[in-house]
């Protein structure tokens, strides 16, 4: 056993120790069943905080972002900035999600969706959209914390046993504490984050021979004129430093491959939209309806998501996925002479990405770092599978087993069916990323895509009541049908059946979230031209009644909502739209080296951080001074019995319910099969 190995297995003790204490000690505090769901209604701001930037910038961000930044440079790096996006949904959704869950008593969102619009297709959706964040989305994570764990422990731990291992884990303490036991872990969980990129960021400078010496690095690679064979893909120098423009009209990736790389500003800002789908999604819902006031929602939303984490991305995730080019490159390419302190491999690790990478590079020099910073690796995909699981399986158990299969089941027995659930959610988490992993990544890819469909229907119940029930409805549908028909999964369907569709993925280098989006949002509009009843429209009116008289503007204050419109679409335009092309030169030439860049740095780099800043101030006027994440105007009180009464669901407790639950898990197994069939 090496060093490294004992530190691992030291460090994962630890971690493990503190996850299963607050699992216990949380399930100790349940004063009953009902505080398994969300904790009591009385999650700490500070809790709520952490664990829920732990559930928003989770493994994805902490370990596949420096990838494609290694891969595609600075252009990617520009949606580190989709860090505000995500800030930018918590803003305007949180607050009113929490005041309606604390009027009429929602445990979970399509509770709130089925009572706002009537109904039962939108509820479903929301199963469907949590359980493809809960079971493919954690699956790619899992799986790459496993080959973190197997890389770093030499073989000690293979990636399948360490995957199965760390899970097991996530199981006993979210099965003991639920909601508030996955929320209070989250919170070190949420360091370890932070903490985890940056001293990852830092390891960079330091092996580039510090900030001056990592520019001057960049600074060659920037007059290098051809790519070094055999090399980084990312070291030709356009892709590298600049924006390949603002859309390129090309049949999509697997078709036609956009000239001077992927990332321009339509990829960009539909991309940075797709990443507020995380905050969108229903599991951030259900942290809303968990929290004891919404005093945490500004602090998460302007400090926690744009503040700390878009900073820390743009500052040291970029410097380990741009160093992961630089410390990769040849002598010649570094003609300045640049002396290394170590090199890593042209190419990351193929499970292990560039993370992997840097932590096998630094075992042989401090093998207790780099097992501590692989605990942090774990920690950010376990934050999101413990919080997704959680949520999740109250979501499934409230919102289909009780809601048409077993309409009498009591506090109790929704508990124990949510505990069997985040076992079985784990579980197939688990299968997934062991057996199919090529499965996880094209049903995974659907994920930031569907939570951003639910856009107008959050919209719609926090903001526009002239929406209808039809309209959001199909909305919703129409715009996760978009999704799938333009990820691989659909279009590897598709050709399954004999149909080959004219377009590869992410045609016109538009991401799929956009893509729905925007069929969504026609769709709504239409139908809800030709959808409006005026029944309906009053009963929706109550609601919106409600939130304007507790979280209403001063009317000192109501020309403030131009310039909130004003700002959010010139931040929108410059930071992740069209605009962003200017940040390509507006500093100096990105081909001249640093002797050409104005600060040092690379202009588009400079202008991201320009942006990132402006950003906060952006979520900062409206979080604080619109009041939209602060706390409200008026006391909020529980609405009668009657008002909170939601009709019963057609066919609910009968045989066509059960049979239906059948055909539904039938279909779900025929899915499966048939994408592990066409899957790579």
């Amino acid at each position: 056993m090496t060093e490294q190995t004992v530190w691992l297995i030291v460090f994962l003790g630890l971690y493990w120790a503190f996850c299963l204490f607050w699992g216990l000690a949380t399930s100790r505090l349940a004063d009953g069943p009902k505080s398994f769901f969300l904790a009591d209604r009385n999650l700490p701001a500070w809790v709520v905080v952490a664990a829920a930037t732990a559930f928003a910038f989770n493994g994805w961000m902490f370990l596949g972002a420096p990838d494609l930044i290694f891969r595609d440079g600075l252009p990617f790096a520009q949606t580190c900035l989709g860090a505000v996006a995500i800030a930018l949904g918590s803003a305007f959704f949180l607050k009113r999600q929490w005041m309606l869950g604390k009027r009429f008593g929602y445990v979970t969102p399509g509770e709130m969706a089925g009572h706002y619009f009537g109904g039962e297709a939108i509820r479903l959706a929301m199963v469907v959209i949590a359980l493809t964040f809960a079971v493919p989305f954690a699956a790619m994570q899992i799986g790459v914390s496993g080959s973190i764990v197997a890389a770093i422990s030499d073989g000690f731990l293979d990636r399948n046993t360490a995957m199965w291992v760390l899970t097991a884990v996530v199981l006993a303490y979210v099965v003991f504490g639920g909601m508030r036991g996955a929320a209070y872990v989250g919170t070190l969980q949420g360091v370890l984050i932070v903490a985890g990129i940056v001293m990852l960021g830092v390891y960079a400078y330091w092996l580039a021979g510090g900030f001056d010496g990592f520019m001057q690095g960049l600074g060659a690679l920037s007059l290098a004129a051809a790519p070094v064979e055999g090399g980084p893909p990312a070291l030709a120098t356009g892709p590298l430093f600049e924006i390949p423009g603002v859309i390129q009209f090309t049949d999509g990736l697997g078709v036609e491959t956009p000239a001077g790389g992927l990332w321009t500003t339509a990829m960009i800002l539909s991309y940075g939209l797709a990443l507020m789908g995380l905050t969108l999604n229903p599991v951030f819902s259900v942290i809303a309806f968990s929290s004891r006031s919404p005093k945490g929602f500004a602090t998460q939303a302007t400090w926690a998501s744009a503040g700390v984490m878009g900073g820390v991305l743009l500052l040291f995730a970029v410097a380990f996925g741009l160093g992961g080019t630089l410390l990769g490159a040849s002598e010649e390419i570094l003609a300045n002479g640049l002396a290394m302190g170590s090199t890593l491999p042209p190419e990351p690790a193929t499970a292990a990405g560039i993370v992997g990478s840097y932590l096998a590079a630094l075992a042989s020099a401090a093998p207790w770092f780099a097992a501590m910073l692989a605990v942090a690796a774990v920690a950010a995909t376990q934050a999101f599978a413990a919080i997704s699981a959680a949520a999740t399986s109250t979501i499934a158990v409230r919102d289909v087993y009780r809601r048409y299969l077993d309409p009498s089941l009591d506090l109790a027995g929704q508990r124990l069916y949510a505990r069997i659930g985040i076992g079985l959610i784990l579980l197939l988490a688990l299968l997934l990323a062991t057996f199919a992993p090529g499965a996880a990544i094209l049903l995974g890819a659907l994920a930031l895509g569907f939570g951003l469909q639910l856009l107008p229907v959050l919209a719609a119940i926090c903001w526009m009541p002239w929406i209808t029930r039809p309209a959001a409805g199909v909305g919703l549908i129409a715009g996760m049908i978009f999704v799938v028909f333009t990820e691989d999964f659909g279009i590897g369907a598709a050709a399954f059946f004999g149909l080959d569709l004219p377009w590869g993925r992410w045609p016109w280098t538009i991401h799929s979230g956009l893509w729905g989006l925007a069929a969504n949002i026609a769709t709504v509009f239409v139908v809800s031209l030709i959808s409006q009843r005026s029944e309906e429209t009053a009963h929706r009116r109550t609601f919106h009644q409600f939130l304007a008289s507790h979280a209403v503007l001063p009317v000192r204050l109501h020309y403030l909502r131009y310039v909130a419109w004003a700002a959010a679409l010139t931040w929108l335009f410059f930071a992740l739209g069209p605009g962003a092309v200017i940040g390509n030169t507006v500093f100096g030439d990105p081909r001249g080296g640093t002797e050409a860049w104005a600060f040092g740095v690379p202009s588009l780099w400079a202008w991201q951080l320009a942006w990132w800043a402006a950003g906060v101030l952006l979520v900062w006027f409206l979080s604080y001074r619109m009041g939209m994440a602060s706390m409200p105007s008026k006391f909020i009180e529980l609405a009668t019995k009657a008002e909170r009464t939601i009709p019963a669901a057609p066919y609910s407790g009968s045989g066509v319910a059960l049979a239906g639950f059948w055909v539904l898990l039938l279909a779900v197994a025929v899915g499966a099969l048939l994408n592990w069939s066409f899957g790579p």
